[in-house]
């Protein structure tokens, strides 16, 4: 009898451990999203409350020519009032997570959904369908978002033509540059300015955030091309299109944080694009490459987007 109170109380344990661990994994030691009831807009007199509507999650497995057929992990966030307003188009705003990252990250750490849905009602933004996308086969396989040089491999592709028409396709979303932006966090970060940057027009808005603008020389995705590795950097390669970048009203957002690893080539790509007149806007805030630094900017990165996308 005691023996069977032991194995219990163990296996209740162990059972009360895997939970949070799970959970601390799933939320990054975060508290879980959470959606407030209402919002409360003007003071005093004119103070009025109004509810926060929930928009829903989608998740696909899109089947990808560019990686041989293979099918893609892919999370659809459809804002509030997408399936009451059955005529209206909205903009698209594609978010690349991190290296090791999955999709799930910005739904659940990021709070990306719970965000929105409160800017909405607070009259902040119109609404964005946000579409994340899985980067790679294996949580530790890099893929750097690239064209690799591997078999199966164009994740650049896939991202640009495959995934994006897919989405054109499937939802009431603008099929033009004017209403997609293109973004994402460390690694997200650096595939959003190069995929943009290889895209010209595709996507009106480029988000990096605690990003790096020259490609990782990594043997395995981009060979020992030093051209493949410049033709990756976006920080090498804006200037030679500069004009067509002007042309399609590109507008690139970027930020890192004062103790990131990457401030260096941050501020170097702000002094470049200065240097040039591309639209853009850059800002070290205090923090560290980790999730603290892009919870805080979520809703003025979410904001950018969606100013800066056309509206149906």
């Amino acid at each position: 009898m005691i023996g069977l109170l032991i194995t219990s109380f163990l296996a209740i344990g162990l059972l009360g451990v895997g939970r949070y661990v799970w959970t601390f994994w799933l939320y990054r030691g975060y508290a879980a999203p959470s959606r407030p009831a209402h919002v409360t807009l003007g003071s005093g007199l004119s103070a009025r409350k109004v509810a926060v509507l929930a928009g829903s999650v989608h998740h696909l497995e899109i089947k990808s020519p560019a990686l041989g057929g293979r099918r893609i992990s892919t999370f659809v966030y459809l804002p509030p009032g997408y399936s009451s307003h059955n005529q209206e188009r909205y903009p698209v705003l594609y978010l690349l997570h991190g290296n090791p990252g999955d999709p799930n990250a910005f739904l659940t750490v990021g709070d990306v959904a719970d965000t929105e849905d409160t800017l909405v009602a607070e009259d902040k933004m119109r609404p964005l369908v946000l579409v994340m996308p899985d980067g790679s086969v294996s949580y530790l396989v890099d893929e750097e978002w690239a064209n690799g040089i591997r078999r199966r491999s164009a994740w650049e592709t896939f991202v640009a033509r495959d995934l994006v028409n897919t989405i054109d396709n499937r939802y009431r979303v603008i099929t033009t540059g004017s209403g997609r932006a293109i973004g994402g966090l460390s690694e997200g970060g650096y595939g959003a300015l190069n995929i943009g940057l290889q895209h010209i027009g595709e996507f009106r808005v480029l988000e990096s955030w605690s990003g790096y603008m020259e490609a990782d020389p990594i043997p395995a995705i981009f060979g020992k091309s030093a051209s493949a590795l410049r033709r990756n950097s976006p920080a090498l390669e804006v200037a030679k299109d500069v004009a067509r970048v002007r042309a399609a009203h590109t507008y690139i957002w970027f930020y890192c944080g004062t103790d990131d690893f990457t401030v260096p080539q941050n501020r170097q790509f702000n002094a470049e694009l200065s240097r040039l007149e591309v639209p853009h806007w850059f800002a070290i805030r205090p923090g560290q490459h980790t999730w603290r630094l892009w919870r805080s900017m979520m809703p003025a990165s979410l904001e950018t987007a969606s100013a800066h996308l056309s509206h149906a």
